[in-house]
């Protein structure tokens, strides 16, 4: 519990300056998720001596527990995810939910949603995590509305007897656990934050016969899951001249021969543009999701200091894909005129100026037919019947089923 002292009337400014930015930014849209959010205290849910403009920040995740490595394990997702999430399941009092990963804070928004009629089970696999949402509930009133269990979510929760309306996963998860869905109503909603080749979307589903359809996603990222259902990167580093690294990090399948890339970064760099171009402040996260879904060699760029890379990083982001022995990543340059940037590929290797190409491509396919369009996801689990999915048709095969990306052009 956050022990650093604030007076109620300072908590309570920041609580309420931040539900109203989230109601400013329609992230949240009914009455019962603002009530919810100007009512439970996110200050005593944090890490201790957590500032309160740190708690109450739209956009700020507060960690919870990191490995030995530092890297964070569990956290206090962001305002906005919550409030977006929340409204995505549609919840109302009387419903039962299930939520898996604990912090605490979530689980006391649900209860206060859901009501004394309702029922929260918000399960955990770390034991640390569970015993402090526990003590953390209990000493903020919401012990009783909200019962906490520590197991792995992956499998079936004896805890649950019932199915219940809906259920939030506030972890990366790479698939849909089929227990998951056992736990689910027939009617009910899953939003889960759905790891696709590297790339994360909130997505709320809802049941349509044997498969799942979505209704709503949204951008954003999590901690990743732990236990049976984990999914690590493979991370492979290519060395520069100097000793530093670039290191290509795959989620999906990774390219037959990763030392055709060997000594890469000491060849001659290329670049191509594709003349698609993007104003100052605009989103392009989608771009980021067509890459994931249709250019093969997908990957993540991370770079040490040193590097070319890390020199020029204004002018390029962490999305790339290998080729053979090249690989190419996605460039901006600006627009003379100002106000913008047009996207383009650097790449190096013997056959950088195809590797180029090959995702310059996908940005002028992108900005035809999918820039301006909202994408479609669909889960098939095993068992179901799959139709042919065409070629506008992203497949992206998992290990408890079939997940699909589209942009259907409106109805």
């Amino acid at each position: 519990m956050n022990t650093l002292r604030h007076d109620d009337a300072s908590a309570a400014e920041f609580r309420d300056a931040l539900v109203d930015t989230l109601l400013a930014n329609k992230m949240i849209t009914s009455p019962a998720v603002e009530r919810a959010f100007r009512t439970v205290p996110r200050h005593l849910f944090v890490a201790e001596g957590t500032p309160l403009d740190v708690t109450y920040a739209v956009d700020n995740s507060v960690a919870i527990k990191r490995d030995p490595d530092g890297v964070v394990i569990s956290s206090t997702s962001a305002a906005y995810i919550q409030a977006r999430m929340i409204e995505q399941a549609g919840l109302g009092p009387g419903m039962s939910v299930l939520e898996i990963g604990s912090g605490g804070f979530n689980a006391a928004l649900l209860a206060e949603i859901v009501g004394p009629d309702g029922r929260v089970v918000s399960v955990d696999i770390d034991p640390q995590v569970t015993d402090r949402a526990r003590e953390l509930l209990e000493q903020t009133g919401y012990g009783d509305g909200v019962t906490v269990v520590q197991a792995d979510a992956e499998n079936p929760l004896p805890a649950l007897d019932a199915p219940v309306d809906a259920i939030l996963v506030t972890v990366g998860a790479w698939d849909l656990a089929p227990a998951w869905l056992e736990h689910l109503s027939t009617d009910g909603t899953i939003v889960v934050p759905l790891r696709m080749n590297g790339i994360t979307r909130t997505i709320a589903f809802h049941r349509e016969g044997d498969h799942l359809v979505s209704t709503s996603a949204e951008v954003a990222g999590f901690v990743p899951m732990q236990g049976e259902g984990a999914r690590d990167e493979r991370v492979f580093l290519l060395p520069d001249r100097n000793g530093h690294h670039v290191k290509l990090r795959f989620e999906g399948d990774v390219p037959a021969d990763m030392s055709l890339l060997d000594g890469v970064l000491k060849t001659e760099r290329t670049e191509v543009w594709s003349g698609v171009t993007i104003k100052h402040g605009v989103s392009f996260a989608d771009l980021h999701l067509w890459f994931a879904a249709f250019l093969p060699g997908f990957c993540k760029l991370a770079v040490d200091e040193g590097t070319d890379l890390a020199a020029e990083r204004k002018s390029w982001f962490p999305f790339g894909a290998v080729h053979g022995d090249s690989f190419a990543y996605l460039a901006v340059r600006p627009l003379p005129e100002g106000g913008g940037s047009e996207f383009g590929a650097r790449a190096y290797g013997v056959h950088g100026e195809a590797a180029a190409t090959a995702m310059v491509e996908q940005i002028q396919a992108w900005d035809r037919e999918g820039r301006d369009r909202e994408p479609a996801f669909t889960y098939w689990p095993t068992g179901s019947t799959r139709p042919e999915f065409g070629e506008d048709t992203a497949v992206l095969v998992k290990t408890h089923g079939v997940a699909t990306i589209s942009w259907l052009p409106e109805a």
